[in-house]
């Protein structure tokens, strides 16, 4: 949740700032703001609430001065309304210092409480506000020491960026728990939530880790723990493809990203099958020890969950070993039971999802293993997990997750592949008739992709109703999940995903000519069953959109709308699924007016507990 970026070098900065902030957008939308130190040293702060063009139109109507240091922040809001005043940056009350801040503090009140009797004056309602009064209070001439004192005092979580007009060529940067970056150029030096934001200005970055601190000038850049004492650098050159924070013509990122993944499974496919054997790289544990686990446990959150609980249908199907899937922010507050038989499997985008990083310091804890199945490089999942499965999915911009999510989805399937393999659960024969359907997924994709103009007719004849079901059974019972979780996302429609078996005992009361139900019932074991809750559905005047097998022509007799997927196994079905539920989504949302890519109250990285 929320960007951040600062800036100290020769240049403006507040054109740099305001281009790196736009990038991080996706972070948080609910205000922006930025400050920076002029020529003479003065602390000139800007806050808009809204988004970042609200700040840049206020920006607009100043004439404001050269600047070379400064930071800046765009909201996702936790303590406070979004608000001008509760914008980023917040400074001490006599306006020397500004701070940044992602994350939250927990022990804010308290420490709220003990200024205000040192005489300190707070404007806005926010946790982050007692930070640079915090620092100020501490501040005797040495910035840096001051810092550090007023972290030894905070209990939580953050990412955090400093200035002073007292030092105006230092910019000071820390974390705990929430993601941040150095960038190293050439007589500038930059900070950021993500690499995005920077890699216009540098590829150089040091990825800074828990209770690390950063002093950056135009100079260079010093980094230490809390306490102090120097550590260690190591300074990653990114291969980041710029094209990918561009819409290259389309109208939202979302459309673009549903449309890259045909090429983002094959690119998957290639480098993990090799002459049709599976190759996982940062796998790192051996089959000996695989055998010795006696069950997987899945963490995630929100898509990736969905994702978790396909996987363990297809794990158990192939590895025949138990699985179960939890979300994360449940995970360690019921004293799960693993151990050092247990396999845990984590999966996150970003890397940096708060929940699903305290799950897994649990489990590993209690001497579980774990693997990560994640899609930035050098995240914090990926540097705390036993191994770590990257997806390679690229930059996903778009709040609701496309490509991410099936890039997950064939990850777990070479996963599952992988521990069928090394329990000999799974026959040869039968891997490599797997292995075989999976190399068709992104030639079948891109057929679905054709259909485009029909699934658009489909969801712009349906985008008046007030209320959806998704229906599945077996494999696609998570789809309907997801399908109900990427409509509420982007159109705001109250959608509700459920097992078809489950309908008779409650949700059928909804059903009427008011309700669409999204029913998913390609051709499987459990079709019968599907076409059974298709007709009682029918018999109730629900109106039907059925995500059917080509050629299917009794699932078009009795549905009020068709769309058609190519015939796959059982098993990799939702991989077809998981695009026209995405369409159908998307083109809903835009006949509705809503803002696709940005969508209200939400971010595209939870960092916050």
């Amino acid at each position: 949740m929320c960007g951040i970026v600062g800036y100290v070098g020769s240049k403006d900065a507040l054109p740099i700032l305001l281009e790196s902030l736009k990038k991080l957008e996706y972070r948080g939308y609910d205000s922006s703001g930025v400050g920076f130190l002029d020529h003479e040293s003065n602390l000139i702060v800007r806050k808009a609430k809204g988004k970042i063009r609200n700040l840049e139109d206020l920006l607009k109507v100043e004439s404001l001065p050269y600047a070379h240091t400064g930071i800046c922040h765009t909201r996702w809001a936790t303590h406070g309304l979004p608000s001008d005043i509760n914008a980023h940056p917040h400074t001490d009350s006599k306006h020397t210092i500004a701070v940044v801040h992602n994350g939250i503090i927990e022990n804010y009140q308290e420490l709220k409480a003990a200024l205000r009797k040192k005489g300190c004056k707070f404007a806005s309602e926010t946790d982050s506000e007692v930070i640079p009064q915090l620092i100020a209070s501490f501040y005797k001439g040495d910035l840096i020491a001051a810092v550090r004192q007023a972290i030894a005092k905070i209990k939580g979580t953050f990412a955090l960026g400093i200035i002073s007009r007292n030092h105006p060529d230092t910019l000071i940067a820390a974390r705990v728990g929430s993601p941040l970056i150095i960038g190293i150029g050439q007589g500038e030096n930059f900070i950021a939530s993500d690499v995005p934001a920077i890699i216009d200005f540098t590829r150089r970055v040091i990825y800074l880790k828990d209770g690390q601190m950063a002093v950056l000038s135009n100079k260079g850049v010093q980094i230490s723990s809390f306490d102090g004492k120097k550590v260690p650098t190591k300074i990653d050159t990114v291969s980041f493809n710029v094209v990918a924070a561009r819409k290259e013509g389309y109208p939202h990122f979302m459309l673009k990203e549903i449309h890259e993944q045909p090429d983002v499974l094959a690119q998957m496919l290639k480098l993990r099958l090799k002459n049709k054997k599976l190759v996982l790289e940062g796998f790192d544990l051996s089959d000996a020890l695989l055998k010795g686990m006696r069950k997987v446990v899945v963490i995630a959150c929100g898509t990736a969950y969905h994702a978790g609980l396909i996987g363990k249908y297809i794990i158990e199907t192939l590895a025949r070993i138990p699985v179960e899937v939890e979300t994360s922010s449940e995970f360690r507050y019921r004293d799960p039971i693993v151990d050092r038989h247990t396999l845990v499997v984590a999966i996150s985008q970003s890397g940096e999802t708060a929940d699903t990083l305290a799950a897994v310091r649990e489990a590993r804890a209690k001497g579980a293993r774990v693997i990560a199945i994640c899609n930035v490089v050098g995240s914090s999942l990926a540097r705390e997990a036993d191994g770590v499965l990257y997806t390679y999915a690229g930059q996903e911009i778009g709040v609701a997750s496309t490509k991410a999510y099936t890039a997950q989805l064939m990850m777990i399937n070479l996963l599952a592949l992988k521990l069928g393999q090394s329990r000999k659960t799974l026959p040869p024969a039968k891997a490599q008739e797997f292995i075989r359907q999976l190399l068709r997924i992104p030639a079948l994709y891109r057929d679905i992709l054709k259909d485009l103009n029909h699934i658009q007719k489909i969801a712009e004849a349906n985008s008046h109703f007030g209320c959806f079901l998704f229906l599945g059974r077996h494999v696609n019972y998570p789809s309907a999940l997801e399908g109900a979780l990427k409509l509420k996302e982007i159109s705001y429609i109250p959608a509700e995903g459920y097992a078809a078996g489950e309908m008779k005992h409650g949700p059928i009361a909804l059903i009427d000519e008011y309700r669409a139900v999204v029913c998913i019932a390609p051709q499987s074991h459990v079709y019968e069953k599907m076409f059974s809750n298709i007709q009682e559905i029918r018999a109730r005047k629900g109106n039907v959109i059925a995500i059917a097998s080509r050629g299917d022509k009794q699932i078009k007799l009795h549905a009020d709308h068709t769309i058609e997927i190519p015939a796959i196994m059982d098993l990799l079905s939702p991989l077809l699924v998981a695009l026209p539920l995405q369409m159908l989504a998307y083109f809903i949302a835009v006949k509705r007016g809503c803002d696709v890519d940005q969508p209200r109250n939400l971010a595209k990285s939870v960092t916050v507990e």
